[in-house]
């Protein structure tokens, strides 16, 4: 394991620190994929100083399947030198019971992934949204359960509102177990968390791990020349085919001069620009091949970015008509 191959980052106001870029099992671990693929992604991972892999109870297909996946490749030997996370809250079985952020639903789904994943704890477990239903006490006091009782370590919470956020920071702080980490989605296309959340985490002290830096493929050059037959687009479970909008392709055309004049590729610019915050502890990727994965996390070799070049970035997002 390379620990010198990209910069870590404090995790808020915590002794955690999390790499720059981190593995995302959210597509490309589950049934349907090779087994033999998907351990060269990992062993990969492991060599480009990714120590974090972000799952999800229902991740796959089908659900469940990625955390199945992960814990029969993982070398359980790392365990100690890794931080491994899931989430709960989506509907994962049949009844009232299996799904959303009752105490019931969130410890019995947070064992089944213990026993999917084979382990005796996650580093960090997130509500992965939040729940009108239940209320926010009891979100809160689940997930000081789970960590009082080691079947998690860190308390998280993921496509929370600023609000809603800053709630159950103070209701966590009140019961002895800090909220960690907060995971939104985040990108040249999708600025939202600029508007107020960046400034609660900060407040709080609580760390910002992004997903979907790269919308979903759309930061990339694969959509420059139309829908490839097997892209993410042309199958449409999460990115359909109405998102590559003119105005998307005008973007990202204009990013990828940019990125040519620093020596980047448009993903690899995409990504340095989502951590030039220094708010944001990391960014989570998926990767369909170990060389994949290597190109990305090649962007932690060019963070820095002049005044001129934030500028040409926002103005390109104003004129095609993108900017969040």
């Amino acid at each position: 394991m390379d620990y010198e191959r990209q910069p870590y980052r404090r995790c808020g106001r915590s002794g955690l620190l999390l790499p720059a870029i981190s593995l995302g099992l959210w597509h490309n671990f589950g049934e349907g994929k090779p087994v033999d693929g998907q351990r060269a992604i990992l062993h990969k991972a492991l060599d480009l100083g990714i120590t974090h892999f972000d799952i999800a109870d229902r991740y796959g297909p089908p659900i469940g399947a990625a955390e199945a996946a992960f814990g029969q490749i993982f070398p359980k030997s790392l365990r100690d030198e890794v931080v491994i996370t899931t989430k709960g809250s989506n509907p994962m079985w049949d009844g009232p019971y299996g799904k959303g952020n009752s105490r019931k639903h969130l410890l019995a789904t947070l064992d089944r992934s213990l026993t999917r994943l084979g382990l005796d704890y996650v580093d960090i477990f997130y509500l992965h949204r939040d729940d009108p239903d239940t209320p926010l006490e009891e979100q809160a006091a689940t997930l000081d359960h789970m960590v009082r009782t080691g079947r998690a370590l860190y308390a998280g919470v993921s496509n929370f509102s600023p609000e809603r956020t800053a709630q159950t920071a103070r209701l966590l702080r009140d019961l002895g177990t800090p909220l960690l980490v907060h995971q939104p989605s985040y990108s040249l296309l999708n600025r939202s968390i600029e508007e107020s959340l960046l400034g609660v985490l900060e407040q709080e002290g609580v760390g910002c791990v992004v997903y979907s830096p790269l919308a979903q493929g759309l930061l990339t050059d694969r959509y420059l020349d139309g829908i490839p037959a097997d892209s993410r687009a042309a199958e449409g479970r999460f990115l359909t085919p109405d998102r590559v909008t003119p105005q998307v392709l005008t973007f990202v055309r204009q990013l990828a001069d940019l990125a040519t004049a620093r020596g980047q590729s448009v993903a690899q610019l995409a990504l340095a620009w989502a951590l030039r915050d220094p708010r944001i502890t990391s960014l989570i990727v998926g990767a369909s091949s170990p060389e994949q994965l290597e190109t990305n996390v090649a962007a932690v070799d060019r963070l820095d970015f002049t005044t001129d070049e934030l500028a040409a970035i926002d103005r390109a997002a104003k004129e095609a008509g993108v900017d969040a």
